[in-house]
């Protein structure tokens, strides 16, 4: 049975909020990262992200539709939640455990979703299935320097 034109908009909306919580996350920490290569590798991250919310953007258009950014109290307490994490300790690898963390939260979500919207179109379960192996490699990388 084919899901009707709303469940799919929310799947999508889904996947814009999850990959725009990526590069929020990734923008409260850069400031913080003090090894040029673990920065490199959370800008690539957080481009990845970025191309995942374009990608996103472009699939809501031809549902008439346009993307619902995170809210701000989601924002804020993410800000809070990274900065009283990076008080306590500010080393490369509290950093990769704490986005380690938010990005298994990622994958956990994106997957319900993909579950629970398995008949939706093909292109937007591509997107999703990217975005759950962009979540999955970005945690490979990150382990790196836990």
């Amino acid at each position: 049975m084919k899901k009707n034109m709303s469940e799919e908009v929310e799947l999508l909306q889904y996947i814009y909020k999850n990959a725009e919580m990526g590069v929020i996350g990734i923008d409260n920490i850069i400031t913080k990262v003090q090894d040029e290569k673990f920065e490199e590798l959370l800008n690539n991250q957080k481009n990845e992200y970025v191309n995942i919310c374009t990608e996103t953007e472009n699939i809501l258009k031809k549902y008439g539709k346009q993307n619902e950014e995170v809210g701000v109290v989601a924002k804020v307490s993410t800000k809070v939640m990274s900065e009283m994490t990076l008080l306590k300790e500010n080393t490369t690898q509290s950093i990769a455990k704490m986005m380690v963390e938010g990005t298994n939260k990622g994958i956990i979500e994106i997957v319900e979703k993909i579950n629970a919207y398995s008949n939706s179109d093909a292109e937007i379960t591509v997107l999703a299935n990217k975005l759950k192996n962009t979540l999955e490699k970005n945690i490979d990388d990150l382990k790196k320097y836990l």
